[in-house]
């Protein structure tokens, strides 16, 4: 499958649960209740291993960039998986991205303002600049926390300030220089 930017991606293809192997391109992972982006991912990976398992569909996936991806029925997939003995891989994934759960949790809830603008800073920071330079720190930030915009423009603007942060016009991330722990 061929995917354009900011298509959306179902779990479902005729009401039968998908698996989804993604090639090539940028996507990401949404809350489906407010879209709130949860992941981006570029590079080979898998996706409906759990939506196959499970009836929750509290995600759904989202194109950033144009992107290559593979489909198949879920149940052609898990029939693979078993005669291929592969269910400790699949245990494996499973585990990175609960794992990966756990980071982003610890990165924004319960956190005070700049330590969560911070975190964001920082996992900006380890994009590839192709990815830095196509969405702003403010979007960035908004799309992954509740944050309003007066707060992360504050901060951001505090940091330009300090030479904590280089910012080009538009307020897409060049570097970070230096974050302090505390602000």
């Amino acid at each position: 499958m061929e995917i354009i930017p900011r298509k959306r991606i179902n779990w479902e293809y005729k009401d039968v649960p998908q698996f989804y192997v993604f090639k090539k391109g940028e996507i990401s992972v949404l809350r489906a209740t407010d879209g709130l982006v949860i992941a981006t991912l570029s590079g080979q990976n898998l996706f409906g291993i759990a939506e196959s398992i499970q009836p929750l569909r509290s995600h759904i996936l989202r194109a950033e960039t144009d992107c290559t991806m593979l489909r198949m029925d879920a149940s052609q997939a898990h029939e693979i998986i078993s005669q291929q003995d592969l269910w400790k891989d699949v245990a494996i994934i499973l585990a990175y991205y609960t794992t990966y759960l756990c980071y982003r949790d610890s990165v924004v809830v319960q956190q005070r303002t700049y330590s969560i603008i911070r975190g964001h800073l920082i996992e900006m920071s380890r994009l590839p600049e192709e990815s830095r330079l196509r969405t702003s720190i403010l979007d960035y930030i908004q799309e992954r926390t509740h944050l309003s915009r007066s707060s992360i423009l504050n901060v951001m603007f505090a940091l330009k300030n300090g030479g904590y942060i280089d910012i080009r016009r538009g307020g897409y991330l060049l570097e970070v220089i230096n974050l302090p722990e505390k602000f």
